[in-house]
């Protein structure tokens, strides 16, 4: 059995009793950066063993892996924050898993995105996810593609590329498309913020933002 086991992505509590009971109970925790998850680890008192997968190994490490889970061991993959396979580590595993007939359960918890959209004031009845967009190849396709959508789309984006990412979205979708930026959701110091592009982009010029980034766009106006 693989568990997918989501962590928080802010606040130390923002994890559900089944996680801390799954992340007791297993044979191995696979954990994308063992340093950062032991913070979580050691605040719950789980001592299970913890083994290092990340993008950089989770090639060299399959075989392993699902050797094994073949021989009937229990493993958790855990990521940096959130849920495994969420723009993290863990689609590779799963798709394996799911081919060679290994049973593999996810259990809910936190996911950056969720709380910005549902706070952002903008629709979130339908929407695309499009996580991180590409840093050069295909990303001005991508962004037609985007605008072209009337439906809410989001985006994850890094501090240092936040200004550049809202004066595309300015060129591309208009000047008068409604987005809500949100950083260091579940921190002491989250902030959501709702507004214009240009009024987004002056505000983060002024004061550069922290921590990872989610990015919640308006869809396209119906013409109806």
């Amino acid at each position: 059995m693989l568990y997918l086991v989501p962590t928080p992505i802010g606040h130390l509590e923002d994890i559900t009793l089944r996680a801390i009971s799954t992340l007791k109970s297993v044979d191995l925790i696979l954990a994308e950066d063992t340093r950062t998850s032991g913070t979580v680890l050691k605040h719950y008192e789980i001592t299970t063993p913890v083994s290092s997968y990340h993008a950089f190994n989770e090639h060299k490490v399959l075989f392993s892996i699902l050797s094994k889970l073949k021989e009937g061991k229990k493993i958790a993959l855990i990521t940096d924050a959130g849920t495994p396979g969420i723009s993290d580590p863990g689609f590779l595993l799963v798709r394996e898993c799911v081919r060679e007939g290994i049973k593999v359960s996810c259990l809910p918890g936190p996911v950056a995105f969720i709380p910005v959209l549902v706070s952002s004031g903008l629709p979130c009845d339908s929407f695309y996810f499009e996580g991180f967009l590409p840093h050069k190849k295909g990303r001005q396709t991508k962004w037609k593609f985007l605008s072209s959508l009337e439906c809410t789309f989001v985006l994850y984006e890094s501090p240092h590329r936040l200004i550049k990412c809202l004066e595309e979205i300015k060129q591309y979708c208009g000047e008068e498309r409604e987005l809500c930026v949100g950083r260091e959701i579940s921190k002491m110091f989250e902030e959501i913020k709702t507004d214009l592009p240009q009024n987004l982009i002056e505000y983060y010029t002024l004061k550069p933002p922290k921590g990872e980034i989610v990015i919640v766009v308006s869809g396209l106006p119906s013409k109806n």
